[in-house]
C-alpha cells in the first residue's frame, strides 16, 4: 500500500515547501483534503508508521481505543492521535490532538517542537516532555482540552507511532472518530476552556 505520509512529504518537498512555517500549515491543510485519505484501519497499517506493543514518552501514536467510561463521557474520540506524556496507572498520559481543530494543533505542535532535537530524524521524540513541564507553562493553553488518561486493556489495534518527521501531517489527516458530538462542537468546547470561557 502506498504510504500517504511518504505522498504529501514528497509532495510537499517537489513544491519546496519548509516545514512549521504559515505557508506549510496553509499548504498541508490544502492538499490532505485534495487526497484520498485511507480508511482508519488501513492507516494503521502505513508502512511509514511503526507498529508498538508499548508506548514511550514523547512519541506520537494512533490507534483504536474503547474507553471504560464511555457511558457516563460527554463525547469521546475512538481513534485517538496522542503525544504520549508519561506513564499511567494501567496505561499512560497524553495529548490527544483530535480535542483541538487543526489550526490550534499546528499552534501547539510548533510550540512542542521546541522541545526537540534540533536535527529531526524519523525516530526523534519528545524525551524532554512531562506533564508537570506543560501544567506550569501558560503558552500551553490549547493542551488542556487534549490531555487525557488511557488504559491499556482497552486499547483495541495495534499501537501505531508516526514518525516525528511526519507530525505535521499526520494533524491535518481528518482521522478524528468522535462519538455523541461532532468535531466542531467538541472543538467549540475545546476553544471555551483554553481561551477561558470566551
Amino acid at each position: 500500500m502506498a504510504s500517504i505520509f511518504d505522498t504529501i512529504s514528497a509532495a510537499a518537498f517537489r513544491a519546496g515547501i519548509r516545514s512549521r512555517t504559515p505557508k506549510s500549515e496553509e499548504w498541508f491543510a490544502s492538499k490532505v483534503k485534495e487526497l484520498s485519505i485511507p480508511s482508519r484501519s488501513k492507516l494503521l497499517k502505513d508502512d511509514a508508521l511503526e507498529k508498538r506493543n508499548k508506548v514511550l514518552v514523547g512519541d506520537m501514536v494512533m490507534y483504536f481505543y474503547d474507553p471504560k467510561t464511555k457511558d457516563t463521557l460527554p463525547y469521546y474520540d475512538k481513534f485517538p492521535l496522542t503525544i504520549v506524556v508519561g506513564p499511567a496507572p494501567g496505561g499512560f498520559y497524553g495529548l490527544n490532538l483530535h480535542y483541538v481543530n487543526p489550526v490550534a494543533r499546528a499552534r501547539l505542535l510548533n510550540e512542542l517542537f521546541k522541545l526537540a532535537p534540533k536535527e529531526l530524524k524519523p525516530d526523534s521524540r519528545l524525551a524532554r516532555l512531562r506533564y508537570d513541564m506543560l501544567q506550569g507553562v501558560k503558552k500551553y493553553k490549547e493542551y488542556e482540552p487534549c490531555f487525557k488518561r488511557y488504559l491499556m486493556p482497552n486499547v483495541k489495534s495495534q499501537m501505531s507511532r508516526v514518525p516525528m518527521t511526519d507530525w505535521e501531517t499526520a494533524i491535518y489527516l481528518p482521522i478524528q472518530q468522535f462519538k455523541k458530538k461532532s468535531s466542531r462542537s467538541v472543538w467549540a468546547d475545546s476553544r471555551k476552556v483554553y481561551q477561558g470561557g470566551k
